[in-house]
């Protein structure tokens, strides 16, 4: 199929690629416009208890939308629930927030909580020295428009009124700045990859024209991922971050794809085919070898699909997307450009420039000669054969290594981001860290239960009263009371019940996001609920909890599915039931040591957890999220490296020596292309490893070191040891699997 479809290609080039740069022009104008259909949040499970509470918040009271909170300093000594320049203060932001109420067709949900009218929230309204005071206030709008309402709502207030000092933060604020943020670091991390990456470009394929072809499919692939994520924006939620995800593998798998098919087209004009039929080989041979790549790189990113936050659905449609759209790109625009381009691919050679400079003879048969040496006589084939010498030594140590490695992941948590994902200046974050220094507890701090199904008086007293005696419970404030210890203390609100639907504010001096503020939760919830009742918590607690409880629940079919999607790709590649287990076990290997250091750095904070604020805990979705990143690439890496490998042993007698050779070759054909490729592919992860957002700089670092080990310590040293202990297993399948990969599998004369 490929074949017949590169014959179609080189009969009219030129019109291929007129109706690419058409095509891709519309892609560009639409695609421009992507960003701003996007969303910064997407953490939450739509169809959690906490995303149910909310949802009645919302509809039954008018509540429940991001909290956004005003934080007042006056001068030290000052206490500002009598100072009259406080009071005057707060009278206009009040002012300010009742002309923006939802009543008057605005954003701002009522009640706006202060220390004045909420006495019982004092550990959260009120500084322990009560020179400091903070009104908080619900932004309707979701994730959509809540962070653009805030940031309005933010300029109207100023930055001081009275001599009283005036700060803001609160979620609102926190998804606007991440994404703002976002946007100035994509910028950034192209600054960064694309020029870097076009230099050892240069360097790797010896001249500027032929390293112009992989930034040209990248570009494609960049150009068209971005309008198909503008058109599924139309209809579904789509993450802001998806654009980091687009930018990154857009170049890197261009990159990967690229280098392959330019290597073995001048591999096979070097052993004398013409122009024609060295790109129809080439894209029969590395084009297939592309089109398994992919495939196993977009199964790896559709499993995120499952999950029912859109931030990580989000990464399956960019993923996917982009790695079709490379891949079209790649067996589209790669053999035509080589077709248009003939000799000239090879044009602008820095090389050649580069002897001249150093009065060094230009002599065309001695570079015909190495380009024509047997492959034996390379550097990478004495590499491979001196790791097949040492496969006993080399298969045990480096596998306890890398587990020692991965130990730290042994101690993973989970959590919810807050504001501390923004570098320390940023003013939502400076803002927390003093409030967090001088208040007894936090606004989030506080938690809500929804309680439904009309439940009587007394009952409902009986329940708040439980509620209040669990450990750290402040206060729980309800329509029949506020009660502290199970004592009642003062008249509740009617207003908190409306319909047979009544709230309860349970305030409370934990740390919401840390192992004490989920103990609570849970000790909240395992609380005797009234007869005939349903109750639904929520705040930052009860939402850290669904969260984490959502990935526990959808995570195992996550990995099952990749798993038996890998191994039956690459079964079907190599006809072995052995090389796509050990394929499996490698990579897994590889992928331990790599979040261990995750864990080690970003969670426990060593290294200065590379100049972020470690929260005890790894933001929930981002490990999952590299995982499948990380495990599609190193798959790709795999398939490269056997299909070079399956290709020499189908040419030989199919003895256990002639395994070893062909590992041995394989490793030295792929092994130049693999190390450029995940060397580019290091570059452009670690362009977004310089992003001011902690968990994006946790998913560049982290990329970035699973690529380079997995192109180093495991495709060139695990694989080939653990090939030559399995000896001629490696190719062995049952009789039913081998007739089966004999009628549908990949076969190669």
């Amino acid at each position: 199929m490929l074949a017949r479809m590169t014959e179609r290609i080189l009969s009219a080039p030129r019109a291929v690629l007129a109706v690419a740069v058409v095509i891709l022009a519309l892609c560009a104008v639409y695609g421009a416009g992507a960003a701003g259909k996007m969303l910064a949040g997407g953490y939450e499970d739509p169809g959690s208890e906490s995303t149910h509470a909310n949802n009645v918040l919302r509809d039954t009271f008018d509540r429940g939308g991001m909290q956004f909170v005003v934080k007042l300093d006056g001068a030290p000594g000052v206490d500002m629930t009598v100072d009259k320049n406080s009071i005057a203060t707060r009278d206009e932001i009040l002012a300010i927030f009742d002309g923006k109420s939802v009543s008057r067709g605005g954003y701002v949900q009522q009640p706006v909580l202060t220390v004045w009218n909420s006495p019982n929230l004092a550990g959260e309204l009120l500084s322990t020295d009560k020179s400091s005071t903070q009104i908080v206030a619900s932004i309707a709008g979701g994730d959509e428009h809540a962070p653009k309402n805030a940031e309005e709502l933010r300029d109207l207030l100023g930055g001081e009124r009275h001599g009283v000092r005036i700060q803001t933060g609160g979620m609102a604020l926190v998804y606007g700045t991440i994404n703002k943020q976002t946007s100035k670091d994509l910028a950034v991390a192209e600054a960064i990859a694309i020029p870097i990456s076009f230099l050892l470009l240069i360097v790797i394929f010896g001249g500027v024209v032929a390293a112009s072809l992989p930034v040209l499919v990248g570009g494609a692939a960049i150009v068209g991922t971005l309008a198909l994520l503008r058109v599924i924006a139309g209809f579904a939620d789509v993450s802001i971050f998806a654009l980091n995800l687009t930018t990154a593998m857009g170049l890197a798998l261009a990159i990967d794809y690229t280098l392959l098919i330019v290597t073995r087209y001048r591999e096979e004009v070097s052993n004398g085919r013409d122009r024609r039929a060295a790109i129809i080989r080439t894209m029969d041979t590395a084009g297939r070898t592309v089109a398994f790549s992919a495939v196993t790189v977009a199964l790896s990113l559709a499993a995120l699909a499952i999950f029912p936050m859109y931030f990580l659905r989000s990464f399956a449609y960019a993923g996917v997307g982009v790695v079709l759209v490379a891949l079209i790109a790649a067996l589209v625009l790669t053999p035509a450009l080589l077709m248009v381009l003939g000799d000239r691919v090879d044009a602008l050679n820095v090389r050649k420039a580069w002897r001249k400079l150093r009065r060094r003879p230009v002599d065309p048969a001695a570079d015909q000669a190495r380009a024509t040496a047997p492959i034996e006589e390379s550097g990478w084939y004495r590499v491979s054969q001196a790791v097949l010498r040492r496969a006993v030594p080399v298969a045990i140590v480096v596998p306890v290594l890398l587990l020692i490695l991965g130990a730290p992941f042994l101690s993973l948590k989970f959590g919810f981001p807050d504001e501390r994902v923004l570098p320390k200046d940023a003013s939502v974050h400076s803002m927390a860290d003093e409030t967090r220094a001088e208040y007894a507890q936090e606004p989030g701090a506080t938690a809500i239960a929804v309680v439904e199904g009309g439940v009587a008086e007394a009952e409902l007293k009986s329940y708040v009263a439980d509620l209040s005696k669990v450990d750290a419970v402040a206060a729980v404030t309800s329509p029949v009371g506020t009660f502290v210890q199970g004592k009642p203390v003062a008249p509740g609100d009617p207003a908190d019940s409306v319909g047979g639907v009544a709230l309860v504010s349970i305030a409370t001096d934990v740390e919401p996001m840390g192992d004490t503020g989920q103990d609570q939760i849970e000790a909240l919830r395992a609380v005797d609920r009234p007869a005939g009742s349903t109750v639904s918590f929520t705040g930052l607690a009860a939402v850290n909890n669904d969260v984490v409880s959502a990935m526990f629940h959808y995570l195992p079919w996550v990995l099952i599915i990749i798993a038996v999607a890998t191994y039956v790709l690459l079964f079907l590649f190599t006809g072995s039931v052995f090389l796509p287990l050990k394929a499996l076990v490698l990579n897994i290997l590889s992928l331990s040591a790599t979040f261990g250091a995750m864990v080690w750095i970003f969670q426990e904070g060593h290294l200065g957890g590379f100049d972020t604020t470690p929260q005890g805990y790894l933001v929930a979705t981002m490990p999952i999220l590299m995982f499948c990143i990380a495990f599609g690439l190193s798959m790709d890496y795999e398939v490269f490296l056997l299909g070079r490998i399956r290709e020499e042993w189908l040419k030989s007698d199919r003895t256990k020596e002639a395994n070893d050779h062909a590992v041995a070759v394989g490793l030295a054909r792929t092994g130049r292309v693999v190390t450029a490729a995940a060397l580019l592919m290091a570059i452009v992860f670690a362009g977004i490893a310089a992003s001011e957002v902690s968990f994006m700089r946790m998913f560049g670092v982290g990329l970035t070191l699973a690529v380079l080990m997995d192109a180093s310590i495991i495709r060139m040293l695990l694989v080939p040891a653990f090939m030559r202990l399995a000896g001629l297993w490696n190719w062995w399948a049952p009789a039913p699997l081998r007739r089966l990969h004999d009628r549908i599998g990949l076969k190669e004369e």
